[in-house]
C-alpha cells in the first residue's frame, strides 16, 4: 500500500483476479466505478470531497491501469464484471454501499444494482440511461447512430487496432477533445 495526497493505493483480490483501487476516508462504503477508456483518476476531486463523510474508493475496473487483464474474452462478460463489484464491497469488509458509477461503470452498475439490490444503499449513475430507456432508445435510427461506436467495439482485433494508430493518437484526441481545461492533460 502506498499514500499519496492522502490517497492510499492498494489491491483486491475478487473473483479470480486483483483489482486496483485507491481510497480515502471512513465510514460508510462509497464505491465509484469509472468509464471507458479510463481510470480510478477520472474521480480524483470527487474523492477529496466525498471522503471528508464516507470512505470512498475508486477502483480500476478490470482490464484498466493498475488492475489485472485477463486474456480470455469470457472474463469481460458483464456477469464478471458484476461479481467484481460484489467482490471489492464483501471483500472490504461491507454489506452494502452507495455506488457511483460513470459511463461503461455505470451499466456495470445497473446491473450490479438489479442483481443485488440489498448491496446498493444508493445508486447515483453519470452519462448513461437506464437500461430499459437505453434500450428502448437504440429502436430508433438517431440513437443508433450516436451509439455506432459501441458496436464497432465488438468486432475482433479492429478496434484495438484503430485505437493504436499514431501512438494512440484516436485517445489522445478524444481526451483532449472532452476536455475543459486542456492543459491539464
Amino acid at each position: 500500500m502506498s499514500t499519496t495526497n492522502g490517497w492510499s493505493h492498494n489491491f483486491i483480490s475478487t473473483n479470480g483476479i486483483r483489482l486496483h483501487y485507491v481510497s480515502q476516508g471512513s465510514g460508510k462504503l462509497m464505491l465509484m466505478l469509472h468509464g471507458f477508456p479510463e481510470f480510478w483518476y477520472s474521480w480524483r476531486h470527487q474523492i477529496t470531497e466525498f471522503a471528508r463523510d464516507y470512505h470512498v474508493v475508486a477502483v480500476d475496473l478490470r482490464g484498466y491501469n493498475d488492475s489485472d487483464k485477463p486474456e480470455q474474452l469470457e472474463a469481460y462478460h458483464l456477469s464478471e464484471l458484476v461479481a467484481d463489484v460484489k467482490g471489492v464491497i464483501t471483500g472490504l469488509g461491507y454489506e452494502d454501499c452507495i455506488l457511483v458509477a460513470h459511463d461503461w461503470g455505470g451499466a456495470i452498475a445497473w446491473n450490479f444494482a438489479y442483481a443485488y439490490p440489498e448491496m446498493v444503499e444508493k445508486l447515483i449513475v453519470l452519462n448513461i440511461p437506464h437500461p430499459a430507456k437505453f434500450a428502448a432508445g437504440l429502436q430508433t435510427p438517431q440513437q443508433l447512430l450516436k451509439s455506432w461506436y459501441i458496436f464497432a467495439f465488438q468486432l475482433p482485433w479492429l478496434p484495438e487496432f484503430l485505437l493504436q494508430l499514431n501512438d494512440y493518437q484516436a485517445i489522445k484526441a478524444a481526451f483532449l477533445g472532452m476536455a475543459i481545461n486542456k492543459a491539464a492533460l
